[in-house]
């Protein structure tokens, strides 16, 4: 509580929606994980770039998880809640039913997942329009993006989702609404993804632009015209209906909802870094970049390096012999044959640019394909183990490219702050402080977005004065990785060879264009 009078056994629970499953945790007022549980959520590709899910199928998970951190538990002491979610479209008709978002028909099927690139066409045009709100995206639309796969469904399902849309939400506000029955957006989405200021509203020059101009018409009922910070307390908290569904008492305060990402960043972007000798102690918070190493940033460019490779079954072998993940086998193979040299010495004539599903960040460009240099005739466990030593540098490099893009806008950037999956990684935690040359934070408790989602709850919940104070008390340092300078001078050199990287796949994509 504010002025340090919390009382014991006040519990929060977050859930986060990730790409293939629902997380829930029970935590208390320290950022402590009393309890979690997760549950695979189904997927469909109908089609190359088509990735779709169902909402009825997430929710039905999220209430799965939350039932089972609260067993045992006094429903009394619990406070809040907080959700957070990948930025997937759902699509809902004007009696909150799903609508199919594909050809099939199949309304079950009414999400367009985040990873979804079937808007190629509607995002280039969109991104020609050279609309000033694009200067909020970086100066071009991703592909992820809402908007293109809004006006992808108005040309392709005009008769069976368009005209009879009444909702679109992004996921995480879907999640919210569905917990308290509130339609209101949070900031957080609407900003990211769908060109809303929160200084100056919705744009209806945009809309009008890219023939989205329906929206306004009934203004932006849709896609919402009710919009709330993250950790805003939602209407009368969690209705009858969600409070059965969830196992949780009714009436309890919800938050207004983050992306997932945004939730890691919650979950420890506000520690307290006293007594670490850090140079974002007693500076701003935008002194800390949170990289949250999750599906996006990390795991499919590993695991489709590592899987696609003629050893992957030896290394899934011996990793099973000793009981040991097939990363932490990697990680101590390449303590084996690394000799006297720094580990990352092992790549210096082997490069990776690792954008196999386009660009993101900072480029927004996603016609990039994967590229790999260096490569030999021998294909065993020692050039497996190389090879995904030159994809972690890589996705270490990728995060040095876009710290230098926001250095270049005015950011100043001291520390990063990782979490997520990948943060549990040595090999992939020293090799960001050696690429960046900055020391990286990681949080005691592993489960940053969790924490990041049960902040949220804490927040709506009214036990702390604003989500900085709730940041501060519930999340901790756990340790502190710093950069081993002496190896500066060789990164140095891979980087300029990662940026020549994409520099010569423009220059051979122009090539294959030119008459």
């Amino acid at each position: 509580m504010p002025g340090g009078n919390q009382e014991p056994g006040r519990y929060y629970v977050g859930v986060d929606v990730g790409t293939g499953s629902v997380r829930a945790a029970l935590v208390d007022q320290r950022g402590t994980l009393l309890a979690f549980a997760d549950q695979a959520i189904n997927k469909w590709e109908p089609q190359f770039n088509h990735h779709e899910q169902s909402s009825e199928d997430i929710w039905a998970a999220c209430c799965t998880v939350t039932k089972k951190v609260v067993q045992g538990i006094d429903l009394n002491q619990i406070r809040g809640l907080g959700f957070d979610a990948t930025c997937s479209l759902v699509v809902l008709d004007k009696q909150f039913r799903p609508l199919p978002v594909n050809h099939e028909g199949d309304s079950h099927r009414n999400i367009i997942m985040w990873l979804d690139h079937r808007a190629v066409s509607q995002v280039h045009r969109i991104n020609n329009t050279k609309h000033s709100v694009l200067q909020y995206v970086g100066g071009v639309m991703s592909v992820e993006m809402q908007a293109p796969k809004l006006l992808w469904l108005k040309e392709n399902l005009r008769e069976t989702c368009w005209d009879k849309a009444g909702h679109f939400f992004d996921l995480p506000d879907f999640l919210s609404w569905k917990a308290t029955g509130v339609t209101a957006r949070s900031l957080c989405s609407l900003v990211c993804k769908w060109t809303y200021s929160a200084e100056k509203g919705w744009d209806d020059s945009f809309w009008k632009m890219i023939g989205l101009e329906d929206f306004i018409s009934d203004n932006y009922s849709k896609i919402g015209n009710q919009v709330l910070p993250p950790g805003a307390s939602l209407g009368n908290g969690l209705t009858p209906e969600a409070a059965k569904d969830l196992g949780l008492p009714a009436g309890i305060a919800v938050a207004a909802s983050l992306i997932d990402a945004h939730a890691g960043g919650l979950g420890v972007i506000g520690t307290d870094v006293r007594g670490h000798g850090l140079a974002c102690e007693g500076q701003p918070v935008t002194s800390r970049l949170a990289v949250i190493c999750g599906t996006s940033s990390c795991h499919m460019g590993i695991d489709h390096m590592v899987q696609g490779h003629a050893a992957f079954p030896e290394l899934q072998a011996k990793a099973t012999a000793r009981c040991q993940s097939i990363y932490a086998y990697l990680n101590n193979h390449l303590d084996l044959i690394k000799k006297a040299q720094p580990v990352g010495f092992l790549t210096v004539d082997l490069h990776v640019w690792p954008d196999f599903h386009g660009n993101r960040s900072p480029l927004a460009d996603l016609t990039l394909k994967g590229m790999v240099t260096g490569l030999k005739l021998s294909q065993d466990l020692n050039d497996l183990a190389i090879l995904y030593l030159a994809t972690v540098q890589a996705i270490a490099f990728g995060t040095r490219f876009i710290i230098e893009a926001m250095e270049a806008a005015g950011h100043s950037i001291s520390t990063l702050f990782l979490c997520g999956g990948l943060s549990k990684n040595p090999l992939f935690v020293q090799m960001h402080a050696d690429i960046t040359g900055m020391p990286v934070v990681l949080s005691q408790e592993v489960e940053s977005v969790l924490v990041g989602a049960a902040i949220l709850g804490a927040c709506a919940s009214g036990d702390f004065t604003s989500v900085q104070e709730a940041m501060a008390r519930m999340s901790k340092v756990g340790k502190v990785v710093f950069p081993r300078l002496e190896d500066k001078r060789y990164y140095d050199k891979k980087y300029q060879v990662f940026l020549k990287l994409v520099e010569h796949q423009k220059e051979y994509a122009a090539i294959m264009k030119g008459d």
